[in-house]
């Protein structure tokens, strides 16, 4: 009796599973349909003008050093600033007073210049424009103030070019570019080690630091910072310093990428380097901006430092590259216009 109920139930089962295989496969089957992401559309990116941003270059340095407290720090900003107005930036200069290392009070100048000042998704470039009171690492005349035609003007010429790029072919990104001033006030540096350098290291990027701390525009939360540091050195390399790795790692790694991509794997090397104390590291730990730095360092050269000219009465035009310019310009214009 057990057995014949069994076997029924068995049979009845199969008849049931045989049913629904049939359900199953005379049912129509569509393809899960997966949401893609809509394309964006393709833009031509503008070709940068590499002779215009050395001539940018150039007349900062004809203002002579731009140390702030002085006439000419004053006139050269003032200058800045128009550009960017003529440009069709919504332009503000946030003034205030720092402290140096050495006591001195500094009036500071940080420029800001914001293209679509309404569009909720912008990026953010920038670059410090003040220069070294001093030439610290040179033999002679120590306490005279530098042209800073690499350390300071190179970042500003190649944002400046950018900014009249965006007045001729205007993206669809909002775009901030900010001047950092006092970043190059900082402690004195007495010996061939950059040791010194980091030994105080917050006495330098002071306008950066106040920015942080006293933000000009509420609520500024852009996708993401690149920051421009003696990008104009002929045989210039960036490599990727730890401090951009460590905030904003992804980003370094799709700069990079593309700038191999388009041929510029000179300059922009696969190359680790340190912690670098520049405005991207009070930017990253003051902020909720991930910034990334694209700064000339050499890892493992002679010096293991900014070059020889670096903080010298060297760093003159003498220096500059044409072409050096050109390519981060043109990778500044292609993040933008390309949207990475």
């Amino acid at each position: 009796m057990k057995i014949s109920n069994y076997l029924i139930l068995f049979l009845s089962l199969v008849v049931v599973y045989a049913c629904e295989s049939d359900v199953e496969e005379n049912t129509p089957k569509h393809p899960i349909e997966s949401k893609k992401e809509p394309e964006k559309p393709k833009v031509t990116t503008p070709i940068f003008d590499k002779d215009s941003a050395f001539a940018y270059v150039q007349k900062q340095v004809d203002f002579g050093p731009r140390v702030p407290n002085t006439k000419e720090h004053d006139a050269c900003g003032e200058w800045m600033a128009s550009e960017l107005v003529k440009y069709g930036f919504d332009t503000l200069i946030q003034r205030g007073k720092v402290l140096a290392f050495n006591g001195t009070v500094l009036n500071i100048q940080n420029i800001i210049g914001q293209y679509k000042k309404d569009a909720k998704e912008r990026i953010m470039l920038c670059a410090h424009w003040d220069t070294r009171p001093f030439a610290d690492r040179d033999s002679v005349n120590k306490n005279v103030p530098i042209d800073g035609a690499n350390d300071g003007a190179s970042g500003v010429g190649v944002l400046l070019e950018v900014a009249r790029q965006i007045s001729i072919q205007n993206p669809r990104l909002g775009v901030d570019i900010i001047f950092f001033d006092a970043e190059d006030y900082g402690a004195v540096q007495v010996t061939e080690s950059l040791q010194d350098l980091s030994s105080m290291s917050d006495t330098w990027c002071l306008g950066s630091q106040f920015w942080c701390k006293n933000p000009p525009i509420p609520d500024y939360n852009p996708k993401y910072g690149i920051l421009l540091d003696m990008v104009g050195a002929t045989d210039a390399i960036f490599p990727k310093d730890a401090v951009s790795r460590h905030y904003a790692g992804g980003l370094v790694n799709k700069i990079w990428k593309e700038a191999q991509n388009l041929g510029y794997g000179k300059y922009f090397v696969n190359q680790l380097a340190g912690a670098i104390t520049d405005d991207h590291t009070y930017i990253n730990e003051m902020t909720s901006i991930p910034v990334v730095d694209i700064i000339h360092y050499i890892p493992n050269g002679n010096y293991g430092d900014f070059g020889k000219f670096h903080h010298t009465h060297a760093d003159n035009m003498d220096v500059v590259d044409r072409e050096t310019l050109g390519v981060v310009g043109q990778m500044m214009l292609h993040i933008i216009y390309q949207e990475l």
